[in-house]
């Protein structure tokens, strides 16, 4: 194994085989044993004894075995993250423009990302976050720093990779998730999902979590510890997020955190607020294969129109029903459904992204992190636990992302109004007086 795939990872071995290893490579072993738990090496989790047992008596780690079992017959290996990457001068290739306020939320961030500190940028879905990005990632990389974009969901992933790839060509970039087999090598910038940050270790200059409130990586311990342990000493962490959690901003107040705020999209305007639809029997409906005609109205509409069409259903077993009922009540002729789990799912995005679906029955998995240049958004059940307000707020975000399209309409149809719908309508108003307040005036 070549050692540049050593730099700034953890690489495991086995105790009886080396040939493989460079002589550089320091070696550390897996796991520390005490007397009545297990201490793991790779995601610096504690475990006991008594659960860590294997057949034939060695030790294991529970907790970061999807990446691969550790055990006590196991060696881990790294080398220091040399930075050996070409001198770049121009390293944008971007050819797109910023907005005013797009420009001065960046050039801070720009300016922090150099300082080595620690950022919070708060801004709307669709305002564009990705660009606002671009001069801080080429100012590192112009300084030869090595680049991570981590997302929680490969959704994400999935559309940030070609975008950085578009924006950043002469820079060598890797796209790694559970999901996609790709022989891992050297690259200056990595595009990840949060998981894969147990495998860096100290690497980072420049490390940005995109929708850092989201799940898995929203309050999640491990996760946590691995974006402190796969940074560099002295570098840079910029969170992103347009529905921050009461912890991030608890950190702004322990000025922990650089607080940036943008409360406007890209494209000046602002976001669209949900309509509410009351149906308290929608369940029973649909369990009868029945949608009340007001929802089938608003949807042939949209059908109309050419407009595709994100359903968000709040369990999986609804999806089905959704997708047999739309298609015997509507007019929609291609359809389909996706869900975490899904095998296809990768593919049914890009389907989605390509107008080939005019309607795509959905969970909450692309409630965040996706962009459908002209989709309108109807949620069913909108009241269920399941549709938390950062959740509503993020899933009205998906219409009206695109300057050919800078409007849509939102629905929420539920059997009552609760505190999560109100607190999200509320959050929504709240923004777009904020947005109308710097419409061509300036970042607060």
């Amino acid at each position: 194994m070549q050692p540049e795939n050593f730099y700034g990872r953890i690489v495991k071995g086995a105790l009886d085989d080396i040939s493989d290893i460079p002589s550089e490579a320091v070696k550390y072993p897996a796991l520390k044993l005490y007397k009545r738990q297990i201490f793991c090496c790779r995601c610096h989790q504690t475990t006991n004894k008594v659960v860590a047992h294997l057949p034939n008596g060695d030790l294991y780690c529970p907790q970061c075995i999807q990446f691969g079992r550790v055990t006590s017959r196991d060696l881990l290996y790294t080398i220091a993250e040399p930075n050996l990457f070409p001198v770049q001068n121009n390293a944008l290739t971007w050819i797109g423009k910023l907005s005013f306020l797009q420009q001065k939320c960046a050039m801070k961030l720009k300016l922090y990302a150099q300082q080595k500190k620690d950022f919070l940028l708060w801004a709307v879905t669709g305002a564009g976050k990705t660009e606002i990005m671009f001069p801080a990632i080429a100012a590192a990389i112009e300084r030869r720093e090595r680049v991570c974009w981590a997302a929680p969901r490969i959704d994400v992933c999935n559309e940030i990779y070609p975008r950085l790839q578009r924006a950043f060509q002469r820079t060598s970039i890797i796209l790694l998730h559970g999901a996609k087999k790709t022989d891992y090598f050297y690259s200056q910038l990595v595009v990840c999902t949060t998981h894969q940050l147990l495998k860096f270790r100290a690497a980072f200059d420049l490390l940005i979590i995109d929708e850092a409130d989201a799940f898995p990586f929203k309050d999640n311990p491990l996760l946590q510890l691995a974006t402190k342990n796969c940074r560099k000493e002295n570098s840079s962490l910029l969170l992103l997020t347009a529905t921050p959690t009461a912890e991030m901003l608890q950190q702004v107040k322990q000025r922990k955190l650089i607080l940036g705020y943008l409360p406007l999209r890209f494209h000046g305007h602002l976001l669209p607020v949900p309509q509410i639809m009351l149906l308290p029997n929608w369940k029973k409906q649909l369990q009868q294969k029945r949608i009340a005609s007001k929802v089938i109205k608003s949807i042939e509409k949209w059908l109309i129109l050419d407009l595709p069409i994100l359903v968000f259903a709040p369990e999986i077993s609804l999806l089905d029903q959704l997708k047999t009922s739309l298609q015997q009540l509507t007019a929609v002729k291609n359809l389909a459904t996706v869900f975490a789990a899904d095998p296809q799912r990768i593919e049914k995005v890009q389907k989605m992204r390509t107008d080939f679906f005019q309607l795509l029955v959905t969970t909450t998995i692309l409630e965040r992190g996706v962009t459908f240049p002209k989709v309108n958004v109807l949620v069913i059940g909108a009241d269920e636990q399941v549709f938390t307000q950062e959740a509503l707020v993020q899933i009205a975000g998906r219409a009206g992302r695109s300057q050919q399209h800078p409007t849509g309409e939102v629905i929420f149809v539920c059997s009552m109004m609760n505190r999560s719908l109100k607190r999200a309508i509320k959050q929504i108003k709240f923004l777009n007086r904020e947005g109308a307040k710097l419409h061509g005036n300036k970042l607060s």
